[in-house]
C-alpha cells in the first residue's frame, strides 16, 4: 500500500467516524427534545460524509484505471466505517422522527 493510499483510507475513517458521532449526538438531542439541534447535527454529519466520500471516490477511480489492486485490512476498515455510518444516519433520522412525534418517551 502506498503512503497516499494509506492517507486516503485514514481520511475516510476519520470523516466517517466524525459523521457517526454527529448522528449519535443527534439522537441524544432528539431524546432530550432539542429537535433543531438534532437536525443541525444530522446536517453536520452529512457534511462529514461528503468529506468521507470524496477520498473514497478517488480510490474507486484508481481502481477503474487499474492503478491499484491491493486489498488490505486498512482499506476494508475504511469501507466498513463508511458503510456503517450511512446505515447509522438512517437509524438516527428514524429516532429523531419517533422522538419528535412523541411515540417514545424517556
Amino acid at each position: 500500500m502506498t503512503e497516499e493510499m494509506e492517507l486516503i483510507c485514514f481520511q475516510v475513517i476519520s470523516a466517517a467516524g466524525t459523521a457517526k458521532s454527529n448522528y449519535v449526538a443527534a439522537i441524544q438531542s432528539a431524546k432530550e427534545g432539542r429537535f433543531d439541534e438534532a437536525r443541525t447535527l444530522i446536517k453536520d454529519g452529512d457534511d462529514m460524509m461528503i468529506m468521507a466520500h470524496e477520498p473514497h471516490q478517488k480510490l474507486l477511480q484508481w481502481e477503474a484505471q487499474g492503478r491499484t489492486d491491493i486489498l488490505c485490512v486498512l482499506l476494508v476498515h475504511a469501507e466498513d466505517q463508511l458503510m456503517s455510518c450511512e446505515v447509522f444516519r438512517q437509524v438516527a433520522l428514524e429516532f429523531i422522527e419517533i422522538y419528535e412525534k412523541g411515540v417514545v418517551r424517556q
